[in-house]
């Protein structure tokens, strides 16, 4: 509204103002996602702290995710040594992961 209001009374201060407040307020909403899977990250690796060998399942149902999601993440986290799998179940839901040492 106020890049409206600053464009027809043509005071260009106040438009670029808006504009820059609208890019500003895009990255903060960027940065938010990107914080949301980090956050998701740490509570994952915490869970999988405390019980060793728990299971993609019971990491899923702790942070409230999908065991797809959860699954990913623990392959992502293996994959850069941060977590070791433990034991390989037929499916994903039923394998087994402790931090790595």
């Amino acid at each position: 509204m106020n890049a409206w209001t600053a464009h027809q009374r043509k005071d260009y201060g106040a438009l670029s103002t808006a504009l820059c407040l609208c890019a500003c307020a895009a990255g903060l909403f960027g940065e938010n996602l990107v914080q949301r899977g980090y956050r998701r990250d740490r509570a994952v690796l915490a869970h999988i702290a405390m019980p060793p060998g728990a299971t993609t399942r019971h990491v899923a149902r702790a942070v409230v995710a999908s065991e797809r999601v959860v699954a990913r993440k623990l392959d992502r986290l293996t994959d850069d040594g941060l977590s070791m799998l433990v034991t390989d179940g037929a499916t994903a839901g039923l394998r087994s992961y402790r931090l790595a040492s």
